[in-house]
């Protein structure tokens, strides 16, 4: 019996590079033009096009919604010529739709890929999530601590005072309470109005985005991909499924899941090794958008390994014709 292609994440990242270039470079002609679904639509089908060059046999498991709810890139779609390694794949085209249309801050095209079976299949519905960056022992921070003892508790670790700590969180009137008690604290809140897969990245490069932790609830999809990241740039990231109604249990229970109040960590959203990749569309804290010239268009990729912890960031400028 032949033996089944190996996960070669050190070949394979490369290729994965050129697919978040693909979104990125397609939507461009969208950014700051008012019109999301057609920029969504153009990263998608770019993201699409590109993926199905790469020699993998890979199934989406983190995507664009159920088949019916998204003709592309839908959760179960198949993906790739199928002449390789059989492949879980997560991703967001255009994670900030809306940053996009308005050409506000850090949208991205995000995807990652990892061994069949090792990314969570985790349902359409929300996500309590909180992260903190590398260096840190387990645990210094948990979803069962409210708010505030998060800030001081990570203070501590840091050695510094509450004041010197800032905090990302969702701007939504869900966390109204949450933006007010980490306020007390004397603690910096920096609100953002999209984009919690990048909200979470910030965590990891405290030094250059000045993000500490991130807190709230936002999609669970975007909390597999946002673990991804973490997986390659370190930190940590926990994440509880929220449900409004039973149609979402019911969501999450054919997706597989039987405990419906777990604690996800770190591993337990992605339990093998895994690369991920993030291109810049707006010009952001973690990546500069999408520039072009009457010549030529050049975007910026991080490109991740968490086999090695290798973070790369690459330019590609490619000539219009």
């Amino acid at each position: 019996m032949p033996t089944a292609p190996e996960f070669h994440d050190r070949m394979l990242s490369l290729g994965l590079a050129r697919v978040s270039e693909a979104a990125a470079i397609a939507c461009a002609d969208f950014i700051g033009r008012g019109d999301e679904k057609a920029a969504d639509q153009a990263a998608v089908d770019g993201m699409r096009r590109q993926l199905n060059l790469l020699d993998i046999a890979g199934v989406v498991v983190i995507g664009e919604g159920e088949r019916d709810e998204a003709p592309m890139l839908f959760i179960g779609e198949e993906v790739g010529t199928g002449n390789g390694p059989a492949v879980d794949i997560a991703l967001d085209p255009l994670e900030g739709t809306t940053l996009t249309a308005k050409d506000m801050p850090n949208a991205l095209a995000v995807v990652a890929m990892a061994p069949r079976g090792t990314l969570l299949h985790a349902p359409d519905v929300y996500m309590d999530k909180l992260a903190i960056g590398p260096g840190y022992k387990r645990g210094v921070v948990t979803l069962a601590m409210s708010p505030a003892e998060r800030v001081s508790a990570l203070a501590a670790a840091k050695g510094v005072s509450t004041r010197d700590i800032t905090v990302c969180i969702l701007d939504r009137p869900r966390h109204a309470e949450m933006i007010a008690e980490v306020r007390s604290t004397g603690a910096k809140v920096r609100l953002i109005t999209d984009g919690d897969v990048a909200g979470v990245m910030h965590c990891a490069e405290p030094e250059k985005t000045g993000i500490d932790m991130y807190m709230g609830a936002g999609g669970a999809p975007e909390g597999v991909l946002a673990a991804a990241a973490l997986k390659c740039m370190g930190g940590q990231i926990y994440g509880r499924l929220l449900f409004r109604n039973d149609d979402e249990r019911e969501r999450a229970r054919r997706a597989g899941i039987t405990n419906l109040d777990r604690v996800y960590t770190l591993d337990d959203m992605v339990t093998g090794d895994v690369i991920f990749a993030a291109t810049g569309v707006t010009d952001g804290s973690l990546l500069p958008g999408v520039r072009r010239t009457p010549h030529s268009i050049t975007v910026e990729t991080m490109l991740m390994r968490s086999k090695t912890g290798s973070v790369r960031r690459m330019i590609y400028t490619n000539p219009l014709r």
